[in-house]
């Protein structure tokens, strides 16, 4: 691993929320008290439980509190540490695994404003994505619709694991207010735990687990090409967050293949999946699932794209070896293309000034 060059696009970090206190400010009258009255508690703990080695590096944990849960901790450890120009923060917060559409609105507006008042107001290094109630496409949409129009938000934010493929029809009107407002759309690892995370059922380790978070990716992945999502809607760019990378060469060959094969079925997918991830499709970098030198390279070329990785640290969530984020053996025209060329391509709205 190399220590990052300065100038750098962060598309993955995570400011965490120090409690639900937090959020009580954000919310209206009748949802305030709903939390109160029906007591719930942190939201926080579903994908990174605190004492989890991989929610954080020792020296990132504070003595009192959650990693990244201060705006001091982030510039710290994130921005300065990494020479880092620009980051999108990602709140990964529990909205999707409740059962009630409209706590889930209210809960990920909360959120939105959170981090729009305690952090992209403070910094103007930091952008965000759209946290949205995946349960409730409408109540998605409206939140997308609500905070358009502030450039500082450059994504939408959905979970790799749900309740139904990501591609199908009702929720093409996310996708639908993504491209039209120039917001890309982030698939980020985790799920709202309703449905086991492999297809033969709930794993008995967490190393099952983990190992099938790529499964997840593409199977959503499969079904956004096959359903038709980018044929109707072919500016739209969505990126794989912490989804890995070593997997798309091998899956887009069988995809293609079958694709080839069976096109009759899908005659709206009138490029071949190969195509259209070159296009559409990004990943970020970290975990980097793959071993250095000779052999990433090979699977860099077998992508035949050097426009589909993207920079990230997933800050303060611990993939990588102190401050060594980049693999070894990357050219420097390709760290560029990482690190700069390729975020500015794939987020639109980071080329815009922000009001």
């Amino acid at each position: 691993m190399t220590v990052p060059p300065p100038g750098g696009i962060d598309c993955d970090i995570h400011p965490a929320i120090p409690s639900i206190d937090v959020l009580l400010p954000y919310l209206s009258a009748h949802w305030r008290e709903q939390v109160v009255t029906r007591g719930l508690d942190e939201l926080n703990s579903i994908a990174y439980p605190d004492n989890s080695p991989l929610t954080a590096r020792p020296d990132w944990r504070p003595a009192q509190g959650r990693p990244g849960a201060t705006l001091a901790q982030v510039q710290a450890q994130a921005l300065d540490a990494f020479g880092t120009s620009l980051a999108i923060c990602n709140c990964l917060y529990g909205v999707q695994v409740l059962f009630s559409e409209d706590l889930a609105a209210a809960i990920a507006r909360a959120v939105n404003d959170w981090i729009a008042k305690e952090w992209l107001d403070r910094d103007p290094r930091l952008r965000a994505s759209i946290v949205v109630p995946s349960q409730s496409t409408e109540l998605a949409v409206e939140e997308i619709e609500r905070l358009a129009g502030d450039q500082r938000f450059v994504q939408v934010l959905l979970l790799a694991m749900g309740d139904t493929p990501l591609g199908r029809r009702h929720h093409w009107p996310i996708y639908a207010a993504a491209e039209r407002h120039g917001l890309a759309v982030g698939i980020h690892a985790g799920g709202s735990y309703h449905n086991p995370p492999t297809p033969v059922g709930w794993p008995g380790t967490h190393t099952e687990d983990y190992v099938n978070q790529a499964q997840a990716f593409q199977s959503q992945l499969t079904s956004l090409i096959t359903e038709g999502v980018f044929s109707r809607y072919p500016a739209l760019k969505v990126v794989l967050l912490e989804s890995g990378f070593t997997w798309l060469p091998a899956h887009l060959w069988r995809l293609t293949k079958y694709w080839r094969g069976l096109r009759m079925e899908i005659p709206w997918v009138d490029r071949s999946p190969a195509e259209i991830v070159r296009s559409n499709v990004r990943l970020t970098i970290q975990p980097v699932d793959a071993p250095e030198g000779d052999a990433l390279n090979r699977l860099i070329d077998h992508m035949q794209s050097d426009e589909l990785l993207l920079f990230s640290t997933d800050f303060p969530h611990w993939q990588f070896d102190g401050a060594e984020a980049l693999p070894d053996g990357l050219d420097a025209t390709l760290v560029r293309r990482i690190m700069i060329d390729n975020p500015r391509a794939t987020y639109a709205r980071l080329l815009e000034p922000v009001a």
